[in-house]
């Protein structure tokens, strides 16, 4: 594999986990690489040089054509809840680089469309242009409406094209996260794996995304209860924005409570809260006013998973979560109330709010 020199700082502390969690990838490489959209200002959150980013060494990398320093890619294990059913899934068409060093923390670093993994399942691993540039735009105006989020640090095109249901230019996307950890991940862990496998995977998590919970006595129970928080309040930010998922499978539910997978999605232009997006929910399972049962129900699957490291004892595990889990709904409410009474100038919390 072509290794790149450039302000890249990459560690690779997933690729630390056992094997079962991934698998290591070879670079797929694409015939003419453009680059078609920079992110300057993420860029320099995360510590890289634009002048570099834009240069063909650079645009090399951000099409997967080469590494940059340090990078071991890999395509992550996952598995998932899709419309209530459960199914092994991964990243078909995605290779995470590493994580970026910056002050304020490690960042995923993952390129979308980067071709064939293990997971493809039958696809190409390819991704189209539009697709992509659309959720550049909409990831972005979520960070900018202070709504958790993954981001998108560039658009390239391949030079090569992708078959759908017609022929588009292809493209890769370089996406940020704070970690691309699932609900579907330890749902994967918990359902093809071992208790200690979902051990393995709840204690780097936690020693990622919840470091103050390490010491703590029931730090598995506390865990799942500051995941549930997170949601509760990301959830609450959708509504108030009118934004709709579109997918919340519970593989595109990520632990560190950031939006991530932007697919059929939308915000409302008029208050419908039967409205979906997504050209397969003929039952409305994900519309607009189901998204804070569906994030519920996606919790408890997550909670399920739990189990095992919550306590020895079954039952008194199973109400433990159960309790954590019910926090949802006055967590969501409280963030809704609070958030609306900011949109409407009401400074004063008064029951006649409701």
């Amino acid at each position: 594999m072509t290794n790149i020199k450039t302000s890249w700082n990459l560690v690779n502390t997933y690729a630390g986990l056992p094997d079962f969690f991934y698998s290591k990838l070879n670079l797929s490489k694409v015939r003419s690489p453009q680059l078609v959209a920079l992110n300057e200002n993420l860029a320099q959150d995360l510590g890289l040089n634009t002048d570099e980013l834009k240069s063909r060494e650079g645009v090399e990398i951000l099409s997967g054509n080469a590494l940059p320093q340090g990078s071991i890619p890999i395509a992550l294990a996952y598995a998932g809840h899709q419309f209530g059913y459960f199914t092994m899934l991964g990243d078909g068409r995605a290779m995470l680089l590493g994580e970026q060093v910056t002050p304020g923390g490690i960042y995923d670093i993952q390129l979308k469309g980067s071709g064939i993994t293990p997971y493809s399942r039958g696809g190409d691993g390819r991704a189209a242009l539009g697709p992509m540039l659309r959720e550049y735009i909409v990831s972005e105006a979520m960070h900018n409406l202070r709504i958790p989020t993954t981001r998108s640090l560039a658009v390239v095109t391949t030079g090569e094209y992708v078959i759908r249901d017609k022929i588009l230019k292809g493209a890769v996307l370089t996406r940020t996260a704070s970690s691309h950890i699932r609900v579907g991940t330890f749902e994967y862990a918990a359902y093809f794996g071992t208790r200690e496998n979902v051990r393995q995977l709840a204690d780097y998590t936690i020693e990622r995304h919840f470091r103050d919970l390490a010491r703590e006595a029931d730090k598995y129970l506390h865990f799942l209860k500051e995941v549930v928080k997170r949601q509760a309040s990301l959830i609450a930010k959708w509504q108030l924005t009118g934004f709709v998922h579109g997918v919340m499978n519970t593989d595109n539910m990520a632990i560190s409570g950031e939006t991530i997978d932007y697919g059929p999605c939308a915000f409302m232009d008029a208050y419908n809260p039967d409205i979906v997006y997504s050209s397969i929910d003929t039952y409305g399972r994900y519309a607009y006013k189901n998204q804070p049962k569906i994030g519920l129900w996606n919790l408890s699957r997550f909670a399920e998973t739990l189990l095992p490291l919550i306590n020895e004892n079954r039952d008194k595990a199973v109400q433990l979560a159960q309790d954590a889990v019910n926090e949802f709904n006055p967590l969501y409410h409280k963030n809704l109330m609070s958030g609306m009474r900011s949109k409407l100038g009401i400074f004063n919390e008064e029951a006649a709010d409701e």
